[in-house]
């Protein structure tokens, strides 16, 4: 799909707040609210949107803690990899998960109540029946910046 500066304009107001109406985004890019409609749409069946969120205050839930876990892997067969993963992706309270270069294999950012709860998903992922070598974790003294925003430039 070529993407041309209204989409980067739907895509970047969206990106801020998915909630904004079709009328709003017409008025952004210049475009009427059909012609919007089916761009959004466009994006989203392309794969371009891939979901749309509520963004959830975690001390408000009760995730007071935050952790940035580098993660090296005993064996880096393709197999292992894979099952490694698969378990990663089932855990709720692994927000994200990256496989990365240098000294660790996977780069994890976990979310949990407290330290127990931490302790317990750290049992799960690396304990159990794993291919982990070791683990580091660093604790999250404080959220600065914090988004799943990719930025778009060229909509001026």
């Amino acid at each position: 799909m070529e993407i041309d500066k209204a989409d980067i304009r739907i895509i970047n107001t969206l990106q801020e707040n998915a909630r904004t109406s079709l009328e709003q985004l017409a008025y952004i890019t210049g475009l009427s609210s059909a012609t919007v409609q089916r761009r959004v749409k466009a994006l989203r069946d392309s794969g371009v949107i891939l979901r749309e969120i509520a963004v959830v205050d975690p001390d408000k839930v009760g995730q007071r803690m935050s952790f940035v876990i580098m993660v090296e892997l005993e064996r880096e067969r393709l197999d292992q990899i894979d099952i490694f993963v698969r378990r990663v992706v089932k855990e709720p309270q692994v927000q994200q998960c990256y496989y990365v270069t240098g000294e660790a294999d996977f780069c994890l950012i976990c979310m949990a109540r407290d330290m127990e709860e931490f302790e317990e998903m750290t049992h799960r992922l690396f304990f159990e029946d794993t291919n982990v070598r070791r683990f580091r974790t660093s604790v999250v003294m404080g959220r600065k910046k914090v988004g799943l925003g990719v930025f778009l430039g060229g909509a001026n």
